[in-house]
This record gives structure tokens, C-alpha cells and sequence, in this order.
């Protein structure tokens, strides 16, 4: 049985990839005419580029496995956020 590969990470790495994850894809939501149910994916596409080519250049598993996670905390994030200020806005 092979061993689970050892993902060294840096919690920097993830107090700065969220936010450029929720930015950038608010920037592409705005230039370009996408469809709600794809913004995820597009989201998960940049945590997967930010991880695997800055975070994590020498070690594909590593990025791909925290891209996920990266990409993850921007959704559920932005979809907190949004659900705050909605009820925020809409009480009594």
C-alpha cells in the first residue's frame, strides 16, 4: 500500500488565496457574460491555478488537493457573506 503524500502548506498561502479567489472572480463575473451555475467552477479554476503554480510549483498532488480546498473556502466564503448582508438588509 503506497503512502498518502505529505502536503507541506503554509496558512499564508490560504489567508491570501481566498481572497484573490473571491476578487478575481468577481472581476471575471463582471467582464464576462457567465451564467450563475458556472461561477463555482470558474472559482475552482482559479484555486487550482493559484495552488499549483504559486503555492505549490513542485508538487502537482499538493496543488490540486489544496486548490480544492482553496477554491472551497472562497465559495463558502462569498456564499456566507452574501447570505449575511441579504438577511442584513432584509430585516425588520
Amino acid at each position: 500500500m503506497t503512502e498518502f503524500p505529505i502536503i507541506h502548506t503554509n496558512v499564508w498561502d490560504s489567508i491570501w488565496a481566498v481572497p484573490v479567489i473571491i476578487i478575481v472572480t468577481e472581476i471575471v463575473k463582471k467582464v464576462l457574460p457567465i451564467k450563475p451555475q458556472y461561477v463555482s467552477s470558474i472559482a475552482t479554476i482559479i484555486g487550482l491555478l493559484i495552488s499549483i503554480f504559486i503555492s505549490h510549483p513542485n508538487n502537482l498532488s499538493a496543488g490540486i488537493f489544496m486548490g480544492i480546498f482553496y477554491s472551497a473556502a472562497a465559495i463558502g466564503a462569498y456564499s456566507s457573506l452574501k447570505t449575511s448582508f441579504r438577511a442584513y438588509r432584509n430585516r425588520s
